[in-house]
This record gives C-alpha cells, structure tokens and sequence, in this order.
C-alpha cells in the first residue's frame, strides 16, 4: 500500500501549470472561460501532494461531452460521480500517481468562487497556509494513494479544516478581481 505524500513547495510548479493550461485552452478554445491554478500547488510556500490542480470554467456545465472528449483527447481520464452534477473531475495519467487533476465548473458558480477564495485566502495569509499544509501533513499519512476512494477519503478528511477557511474568505470579498 503507498501512502499519500506531502511534499516541500516546488517553485516549477507555477510553470507546470501554464504550459498545461496552454494545451487545455488549445484544446477546449472558447469552451473554456477560465483556466485557473488552484489547490495547493498554486499557493507560494505550501507543501503539497505534487499535482497540479486545474480549475477549468465553462458557460455551460451539461452536457459534458463538449468538453470531456477534448480533455480526453489530451489523456484526461473522467472519474463519473455524483459531483459531476457541480463539480466534473478528471486527472492524468490513468493510473495513480497523478500529475495534473482538472476540475470543470460552471462560470460565476458557487463552486469556481470557493476555490478561488481559498487559493487567493492562502496566498494573502502565509499563517493560515502554514496552518493547513501541518494538518494535511499530519493526515496524509494516515491514507492511501492506491484507490480513488481512498484519496477522496483524505480530501473528505481535510474538510474541517478548509471549511472555515473557505467562509472567512467568502466574508471577506474573496476571490480578488485577477489576484
């Protein structure tokens, strides 16, 4: 069984992310509205499990298949779940361990405005980053990379502690206008 690891911030990540937001956008052209970084590979300083995390917000969120296939083109692989309805997730390659996720929401949802209020929170408040990236370190052991369910198990288990975060943020204006 291999475990989640929390690796030490990697100042190529940024980097990573551009040159695959380059062939997303090249891929999805106006289907895609935004292509943001968020997770914690887009937060300066913070650990992270080294994938990249893609917000990719479209006008239309149903049907999927207007932008599902050009994702797969690009060796996306689709992970149906119930969050499909909000939340569509993909990840490359097939197999575990990933090297980039995507996640589609609709434009000006409520779920593209949670992540980036938390991505651009953290970013403004290296005390509050610090605090996180200690807990996931602290949890990560406790799961394995082996199954989706699994992963999503330590996503599930992180929650308390980006919940609040992600209501301060809301309450304080976040996300910012292009941070």
């Amino acid at each position: 069984m291999s475990l989640l690891e929390i690796v030490p911030y990697d100042p190529t990540w940024p980097e990573l992310f551009q040159v695959e937001a380059a062939r997303i956008r090249e891929a999805l052209g106006e289907l895609a509205c935004r292509i943001d970084h968020v997770g914690s590979t887009s937060v300066p300083g913070l650990g992270a499990k080294p994938v990249i995390d893609i917000q990719v917000s479209v006008r239309q969120l149903h049907p999927m298949e207007p932008y599902l296939a050009p994702l797969c083109d690009l060796s996306y692989t689709h992970v149906p779940h119930p969050d499909d309805k909000v939340y569509p997730f993909l990840h490359r390659p097939k197999d575990w361990p990933h090297t980039h996720h995507i996640h589609v929401c609709q434009l000006n949802s409520p779920e593209e405005r949670r992540h980036l209020a938390f991505r651009d929170f953290l970013r403004d408040h290296p005390e509050v980053a610090a605090a996180y990236c200690r807990e996931k370190t602290a949890l990560a052991p406790r799961f394995s990379a082996d199954t989706f369910e699994a992963r999503n198990a330590y996503a599930d288990a992180k929650s308390s502690v980006i919940e609040p975060v992600v209501q301060r943020a809301l309450a304080e204006g976040y996300p910012l206008p292009e941070h």
